[in-house]
């Protein structure tokens, strides 16, 4: 198909065309035969390419199958929860590896009772986790909820169920330095109460029995937080029929030590008080307390009170009633001169102010 179009204007990059119609097309200059100029008349040829057009076709088709083949052909899988172990207080759940075929994570998150817990670090990395703070014979469900660029995959929930004090099973012992004798021991009492043995320190490993600090896996021990304990903590547990606390059983707690039955010990000599200054001050009298200081000023004016009444019982006026005036009248009247003598031996004194006083043999 010839098509004959005229230049209207002329640019560096793109040229204006003109079709018989009047239509304007946007050409490529580069395109175009080098002398042309406004008002050329140039003859464009457009036709068909079916080989091209197939050619195109397969390398198309060719390149979606790979991209199926790459990334469509698998997708991540479910994640795959259990329990590894179980105790009073905390659980340890471990998964398998997870899939994610050509996707990217996103994230790795743990539900508990249907909430977020958290999300796990380094997803790829870790395989288990372990949640403590539970509470005792309590029933708790998990599951994980794995995010990725080509959907969220979730893994079925799993039941776990804490255990009661009195279940030793959950008990996972790991043992350091330890005399054979003890070693052997503490193989039969962890046979009896049901609890595990292992040699190297786990995640799930809940104790490290030992008689010293040192070694690999006690420094292992110490950095995961695990108690480290002596041998008689599974003793006691064993004869108590139920899990103990760990803070008397601790390696660096203070163990009873046994009763001595050496002689006693010679007496101290005793200690000489340094000789008395003639010069030091006399010792204050110890304080004394205000209830006591008020009980003496108590006593004080009780006393005074009482050494009042005694001078007024020892000197006071003497009060002389009508009948007897009239008697000493009459005793003067018939006595004379002696019994003026004895009545004036028995009329009291009279002061100088004019007041009469008895004298009152005390």
């Amino acid at each position: 198909m010839l098509v004959s179009l005229t230049v209207g204007k002329v640019d560096a990059g793109v040229t204006v065309l003109l079709t018989p119609d009047k239509r304007l097309i946007e050409f490529p200059s580069i395109l175009l035969p080098p002398n042309i100029s406004s008002g050329s008349i140039v003859d464009i040829a457009v036709s068909r390419n079916t080989s091209s057009e197939r050619a195109a076709e397969l390398a198309f088709q060719s390149l979606q199958d790979h991209i199926l083949s790459s990334f469509g052909a698998t997708e991540p899988s479910r994640p795959k929860l259990r329990c590894l172990n179980a105790t009073q207080t905390s659980v340890v759940l471990e998964w398998d590896p997870i899939e994610l075929a050509t996707a990217d994570l996103i994230s790795l998150a743990l539900y508990r009772n249907g909430q977020k817990a958290g999300n796990i670090p380094r997803p790829r990395e870790m395989h288990s986790t372990k949640i403590s703070g539970l509470a005792v014979d309590t029933e708790y469900t998990f599951h994980l909820v794995l995010r990725t660029t080509a959907g969220t995959y979730s893994s079925e929930k799993v039941a776990v169920r804490t255990h009661k004090m009195t279940d030793l099973s959950g008990i996972t012992i790991t043992t350091g330095i330890l005399p054979a004798v003890a070693r052997e021991n503490l193989v039969k009492a962890v046979e009896r109460i049901g609890a595990k043995l292992t040699d190297t320190v786990r995640i799930d490993t809940t104790h490290f029995v030992t008689t010293e600090g040192r070694g690999i896996a006690w420094e292992k021990a110490v950095e995961s937080n695990i108690p480290v304990v002596r041998p008689e903590w599974v003793a006691a547990c064993e004869q108590n029929g139920r899990i103990l606390g760990v803070t008397k059983f601790y390696l660096d707690a203070m163990r009873p030590g046994p009763i001595e039955t050496s002689a006693p010990a010679p007496a101290p000599a005793p200690v000489q008080s340094p000789p008395a200054h003639k010069d030091l001050p006399p010792t204050p009298p110890p304080p004394t307390s205000r209830r006591t200081r008020r009980r003496r000023k108590s006593r004080d004016r009780l006393m005074r009170v009482e050494e009042k009444d005694a001078q007024k019982v020892a000197i006071r006026p003497a009060a002389l009633s009508p009948s007897a005036e009239s008697k000493s009248s009459s005793e003067d009247d018939g006595d004379g001169e002696d019994g003026g003598s004895r009545s004036a031996q028995a009329k009291p004194a009279v002061s100088p102010d004019g007041a009469s006083f008895q004298e009152v043999e005390l």
